[in-house]
């Protein structure tokens, strides 16, 4: 397989189960989880029509931003430390992982832009899962209306690794149907139109619950 090959199979399995799920985005935007794989290895996949990247950790994401082209968006889906933000928040086009008020306050003092921000719930309610609980979701949003460089464009979350396909239905599921009880509120700074949610191995679960960003590794750096 060659990462057009990859590209082209991740695609068209998202492309096929829009057409079967009536819940599906039309709208679905691949993001390649470049973490574990070479400036190089990222690159060949660049050639092959890719443009958003995203990494786990902010030493990750300023390495490869450096090294790749300007037309690149990047995406930081890993938890942020509160030191952190200073030295990546005004180099990522999104941030999948917002869970703490105090990491809201800090980009409000760092970011010279309002940066478009994903918030992780944790549905599932694993205790190694990051990211707030359903339950507690309505009154974070509120929380951040006084921080003008936060935009809420909409909700994150994983399933667990082991979990049975319908249950990851349930999860996702459930993501979707709080991301529309948010945007339902009609609030400027939370708009929660996205749904950021799947990876490799449930991704087209993922889809079927109405994603609009999956984030895929392994899929498209296997040889």
């Amino acid at each position: 397989m060659t990462y057009q090959d990859n590209v082209q199979a991740v695609r068209q399995r998202i492309q096929t189960v829009q057409q079967e799920s009536a819940l599906s985005s039309k709208d679905v935007r691949l993001i390649c989880v470049s973490k574990y794989h070479s400036v190089e290895e990222t690159m060949s996949l660049y050639q092959v029509g890719l443009r958003d990247y995203a990494e786990n950790y902010v030493d990750g994401l300023l390495e490869k931003k450096a090294a790749m082209p300007d037309d690149c968006v990047w995406h930081l889906i890993g938890p942020l430390q509160s030191r952190k933000v200073k030295d990546v928040i005004n180099e990522v086009d999104y941030f999948h992982a917002l869970d703490r008020l105090k990491i809201a306050k800090e980009i409000q003092k760092r970011a010279d832009h309002v940066v478009k921000c994903f918030v992780q719930v944790n549905v599932s309610g694993e205790e190694s899962k990051s990211g707030i609980a359903p339950e507690e979701l309505e009154a974070f949003i509120e929380g951040l209306a006084k921080f003008d460089k936060v935009e809420v464009v909409g909700l994150m979350t994983m399933a667990p690794h082991d979990a049975s396909d319908e249950a990851i239905h349930s999860y996702f599921g459930r993501l979707r149907e709080l991301g529309q009880s948010v945007q339902a509120k009609d609030l400027s700074y939370a708009p929660c139109q996205e749904l950021s949610m799947g990876m490799s191995s449930d991704y087209p679960l993922a889809v079927a619950e109405g994603a609009t960003f999956v984030r895929i590794g392994s899929a498209l750096y296997q040889e």
